[in-house]
This record gives C-alpha cells, structure tokens and sequence, in this order.
C-alpha cells in the first residue's frame, strides 16, 4: 500500500483552515500521482493505491469540512464517488484472485503460483507483486486435500467468469467517471475551491 506523504512547513500559528487547505493540495497530488495508470485496467496494484490516496484525500476534506470553503462539500462528493468506485474494482480483484486459487490443480502453475511436490506454495513474480491474498489463506486453498472436484470446478470457472465480466463494468464506469472530472480540469477546480496560492510554504516528503 502506497504510504501517505509527510507534510511539513505547516504553521502552528495560523488558521486551522489554511493549514487544511495545505494538507488537502498534498493529498490532491498524492491521488493524481497514480493518474497514468487510470487507462490500464490491469494496473490492480497501482489501481488500489489510487483508491487509498483517493481515501486520504476524501477523510482530509471531511474532517476538515467546517473550516473549508463551502465549494469543497461537493468535491468531496465525487472524491468519494471515486473511491467507492475503485472500491469495488478492488473487491473484485481479490475474489477473481481467490477463485483462480480455487482452481488450481496438482502440478499445474496457474496465475499466482503452483503447488510443488511437497504440497507448498512457490510464489511466482505476478504474486510477490500483486499480491492480494494472505499467505494463510492461500495454503488452504491449495492444500491437496481440498482439491475441487469436477463439478464444483464448473461452478467456481463460471462465478470466475461472472466475476471477470463484473469487474470489467466496475472498471468501465470508474474510467468514465474519471475521464468526466478530468474534463472540467478537475484538478485544477479543487485547487482554486482550496484557494491554494500560487506559492505556498508547504514542503512535502516522498511516498
């Protein structure tokens, strides 16, 4: 997960809301800095750490809500749109990931892994990268004893398939929603609703 930038530079003295307006300009770049992957549904890691900045940006808002412009309200309505939609493309890659588990057979590598003679999990690049299953969990889905038999393969290859189908709608309709915002240069509507001026004191340390 993507970690948060430290903020300094922040005035202790000054007003609780231009300190906000500060912290959420930062948050603002921590989510826009996930935007080139946007266009690649198959960007699962880089996709969820857009959804965790979208989040610190939507919590920074609403915390700070009484001491922010009034414009920021419907900000952060579509901020939070944002993140329930990336949400839902998230829940989606973790059970077509568990499913693909599932379905594993003996001595077949498959997706994330493959089960070796003595019945262990030898993690494969795609996993140590995109990893959304726990390691405890995925040792019981591939443990030789519960092997699925033919018919419940049939079952869960088409809640697999279902679930594909789901998460390219999930997927289609973030993307439209995000290509809408970055229509009205939505960016650059949040930074002028913060009142951010052109040079600000805040400094910022990396992810």
């Amino acid at each position: 997960m993507a970690k948060a930038r430290s903020i300094t530079g922040l005035d202790p003295q000054a007003p609780t809301g231009e300190n906000a307006r500060l912290i959420a300009s930062v948050r603002l770049d921590e989510m826009y800095a996930w935007e080139p992957y946007v266009d690649d549904p198959c960007s699962i890691q880089e996709l969820h750490n857009l959804r965790i900045a979208t989040k610190r940006l939507r919590y920074t808002l609403e915390v700070f809500e009484d001491v922010l412009p009034e414009a920021c309200v419907p900000i952060a309505v579509e901020v939070s749109q944002i993140q329930e939609e990336l949400g839902a493309i998230h829940d989606s890659d973790v059970v077509i990931a568990l499913l693909r588990l599932c379905l594993v057979e003996q001595g077949n590598a498959i997706y994330n892994g493959h089960i070796g003679s003595t019945g262990t999990t030898h993690q494969q690049p795609w996993m140590e990268e995109h990893s959304l299953v726990r390691p405890a969990l995925a040792a019981i889905l591939l443990d030789q004893a519960v092997i699925p038999t033919f018919e419940e393969r049939q079952g869960l290859q088409s809640l697999l398939l279902k679930q594909q189908r789901l998460r390219e709608q999930q997927f289609a309709t973030f993307h439209t929603h995000w290509n809408r915002l970055q229509e009205r240069d939505f960016r650059q509507e949040v930074l002028d609703n913060l009142h951010i001026p052109a040079s600000s004191p805040v400094e910022v340390k990396g992810l």
